[in-house]
């Protein structure tokens, strides 16, 4: 927390997206039995899922067990998760009509199951802060458009280009909703929220200042703890995501950490260790970590992360051998 808000602190902190998940025996025995959408709305399991990194290493922040797409389910869209496909939606949207019949929806009835596991998980981490999060309007709207994941996110930008005033509903809907969702989080004990921009990077500078920044910059604005804002691909305009918001800005690997500060000016930062890494021989991986805090630089409001989420492949010795890297830093 105090990263967060650029204070002077005794180490570097060290929290990692996707800390949670199938790297870990513990989340794989579990899976067995329950399905991954199973496991969000059974507030017990969400607990128990976010605090298995927090037992087993010396994380310095846990991040709620959920998944960006739960809210599209009490919109209308009908999300499954396909073995090896990932998340499906059923009915996705297509036409101006389709965003019409999206639905209002009472985040704390319909998404109470997440905060439930709020406030179990913060009963049991004391002083250890929880991170809660929502995907950013324009990475749930893909997802809702695309019917799923993409590589080349046509069918968005054609929508986006040929319906211009249904995008913009469509994106003030998911704004005005996502929203009410992080200052839910906030109210049952959240001590920062991160908002995951995942493919916002499949945009130009252009198109993100016209289509996207306002709704970001709008769920930004409103959050009452520290917000994190997490993009991936966007280092050519970090400008802009910088006049979006955030109170710490987290960038990938493909921008020079050193090279981010000096763009990002007064804020906190996030970041940067390509998660590939975490696949290397230990002394090679020390080296990278090393690497990453060098350019980290000393100025307070770092906070070390990877540039997205640990692969399902990483050895559960290479985290620990990070993260005791990174606490042992003396810049």
């Amino acid at each position: 927390m105090k990263a967060c808000r650029r204070e002077a602190a005794n180490k570097t902190p060290v929290w990692l997206m996707r800390q949670a998940g199938r790297y870990m025996a513990e989340y794989r025995k579990l899976r067995e039995t329950h399905t991954l959408l199973e496991m969000c709305r059974q507030p017990d399991l969400a607990s128990e899922v976010t605090m298995q990194p927090i037992r087993r290493f010396q994380m310095d922040a846990a991040i709620i067990f959920a998944d960006i797409l739960l809210p599209l389910e009490p919109l209308g869209l009908h999300l499954e998760f396909a073995k090896g496909e990932g998340p499906v939606i059923h009915n996705a949207i297509s036409r101006p009509e389709d965003v019409n019949r999206l639905h209002d929806f009472d985040v704390k009835h319909e998404l109470g199951f997440v905060l439930e596991a709020i406030r179990m998980t913060v009963q049991q981490l004391g002083a250890t802060p929880l991170i809660g999060f929502a995907g950013a309007p324009f990475t749930v709207a893909s997802y809702a458009i695309e019917g799923g994941h993409s590589r080349h996110f046509l069918k968005t930008k054609q929508f986006m280009y040929q319906y211009p005033d249904a995008w913009h509903l469509l994106m003030k809907k998911i704004s005005d909703m996502t929203d009410r969702y992080l200052q839910a989080q906030t109210a049952v004990g959240a001590s920062a929220v991160q908002m995951f921009d995942s493919w916002v990077g499949v945009l130009g500078p252009d198109d993100y200042r016209k289509f996207v920044l306002p709704y970001s910059q709008m769920v930004l604005s409103n959050q009452r703890v520290p917000v994190i804002h997490f993009s991936t691909g966007t280092s050519s305009y970090l400008d802009a995501i910088c006049e979006a918001g955030g109170d710490v800005i987290s960038v990938d690997w493909r921008i020079d950490l050193a090279v981010a500060r000096k763009q990002i000016g007064a804020r906190a930062i996030q970041g940067n260790l390509d998660p590939a890494h975490l696949l290397m021989p230990g002394e090679k991986l020390r080296a990278e970590v090393q690497a990453v805090l060098k350019a980290a630089g000393k100025d307070p409001g770092y906070i070390f992360n990877l540039g997205h989420g640990v692969f399902p492949e990483t050895p559960p010795e290479n985290v620990e051998l990070l993260i005791k890297e990174v606490h042992s830093w003396k810049p």
